[in-house]
């Protein structure tokens, strides 16, 4: 059996306290086999950037880190991924900001990960390399002689080409995706997207495009339900249960971040409270955001454009025994969430745009089957494709997120257990298992002709 060989910018250590970096480790639990490596960064900064990696093993698996200088975390990471990149892909044109020496520091540091990677590779390791730190990664791999089979996934959405030409090297960043042989998206329209920028790219001829598969990510439904079914007997949760005093709870749990839609969000709440007085006093809005990329302006200005909102709203509604919006800028454990998601009635997740967002798709999880919470969404999560029987919304609109939060705080059984249902069955049907397996099928070495007459194969359907 091939060895997997997992290419991430950050990776989460198993043996890190507090919750993992991103819901990457929890997607790829089911294919890291003993034996797997996962090689990226520590997350720590020092005074040159490693050539060597500190090898270090858990449960079979071997994850494999370097350090980063602060010069090279400066233009790769909050530079040109996050300065560039990650507004550009999220649509969010007057927020990048373009420097030639971070693009190259970008590159310089994908050329590092390669020539680190390249010696730990075995003949048939399946490399699978992911988001958009790393695009060029599998380009520096085969400028090393690597020729195994390397996979790529953007978690991330993708844009269309009049919005990816704004980027000054649009072409070469585009022309890397050819070294893969397999690309993949969270959903059609992201599929559909980067097809039509590859087609602009000049060069790049049809017999060395990758294959492009759509492969949305999921989580352990089982296992979070299950999560959340124990913690709810837990302090925490009870903690919860008494403050809300019996008010119903509306959840948010996002990053901190300008593609979340947190100030429409809080504002859409107050507008709710505004419109409708009869929720005054009988409903609270809890928000998870944990800060992230504090060292960058658009995210410090972000968190003080929040704390106005939630003061100004909070100052004109709040009882002495009732604080409508409840805003936390710290971590809290996956498992603590999990008893919050099943005691909230309902669920607001509305990102301006995003991937696809797991935190949908953990709220139906977590939710109990004879009395469920519902799901207001919105249309620019890529969650939106599959978990249609959500309340779906425009994200810029308060008014429209405010009316859905009405209808779902005023939801009866019948219509809250008929959408879930729905909603349960896609989310324990389009599992994480389910989005390794059919990444993995596509990214193993084809069979040979006479083996491929042979021997049946699985059907993978490119949804």
């Amino acid at each position: 059996m091939a060895r997997l060989v997992v290419v991430s910018n950050r990776v989460p250590m198993p043996m890190e306290r507090g919750p993992r970096a991103g819901g990457l480790a929890i997607a790829l639990a089911d294919a890291l086999h003993p034996g797997s490596l996962w090689f990226g960064w520590s997350g720590r900064r020092s005074a040159r950037t490693d050539h060597q990696p500190t090898m270090q093993e858990a449960g079979g698996v071997t994850y494999a880190t370097i350090d980063l200088s602060e010069t090279d975390y400066r233009l790769f990471y909050a530079g040109y991924s996050n300065g560039a990149l990650w507004p550009l892909l999220h649509y969010r044109l007057g927020l990048v900001d373009y420097r030639t020496e971070e693009y190259e520091g970008y590159r310089a540091v994908n050329r590092r990960f390669a020539a680190c990677i390249a010696p730990l590779l075995r003949p048939d390791d399946l490399v699978w390399v992911h988001d958009y730190h790393l695009i060029p990664l599998g380009q520096e791999l085969r400028a090393h002689g690597v020729r195994n089979r390397i996979g790529f996934f953007l978690h991330t959405p993708f844009v269309p080409p009049e919005l990816v030409y704004a980027l000054p090297q649009a072409n070469e960043v585009l022309a890397s995706f050819c070294a893969y042989d397999v690309v993949g998206f969270h959903t059609l329209g992201y599929r559909a997207a980067f097809l039509a920028c590859m087609q602009a790219v000049p060069g790049v001829e049809p017999q060395r495009m990758p294959r492009v598969i759509v492969d949305p990510i999921g989580i352990d439904a089982d296992g979070f339900a299950e999560m959340a079914a124990e913690s709810l007997r837990g302090a925490e949760a009870r903690r919860m249960k008494a403050s809300l005093a019996a008010r119903s709870l509306a959840i948010g749990v996002d990053r901190l971040d300008y593609s979340k839609g947190l100030v429409n969000r809080f504002e859409a709440f107050a507008r709710l409270l505004a419109k409708y007085p009869q929720h005054r006093r009988r409903v609270s809005f809890l928000q998870v955001a944990p800060r992230s990329r504090e060292d960058l302006g658009a995210y410090q200005a972000l968190r003080q454009q929040l704390d106005r909102v939630v003061g100004d709203t909070n100052g004109q509604y709040s009882e002495f025994d009732w604080t409508p919006l409840r805003y936390m800028t710290r971590t809290v454990a996956r498992r603590t969430l999990a008893g919050f998601y099943r005691i909230a009635r309902v669920g607001v997740v509305t990102p301006l745009r995003d991937g696809l967002n797991l935190v949908a798709k953990e709220f139906i999880a977590a939710q109990d089957p004879d009395d469920p919470g519902v799901l207001v969404l919105s249309r620019f999560a890529g969650a939106a494709d599959e978990l249609t029987e959500a309340l779906i919304v425009n994200p810029f609109d308060a008014d429209e997120i405010a009316e859905a939060m009405h209808t779902a705080f005023t939801m009866g059984i019948a219509e809250r257990r008929s959408r879930h249902a729905k909603l349960r069955a896609r989310v324990h049907e389009s599992t994480a298992a389910r989005y390794c397996e059919r990444f993995l099928s596509h990214l193993a070495p084809p069979l040979p002709a006479a083996a491929s007459q042979r021997v049946p194969t699985l059907a993978i359907q490119e949804i």
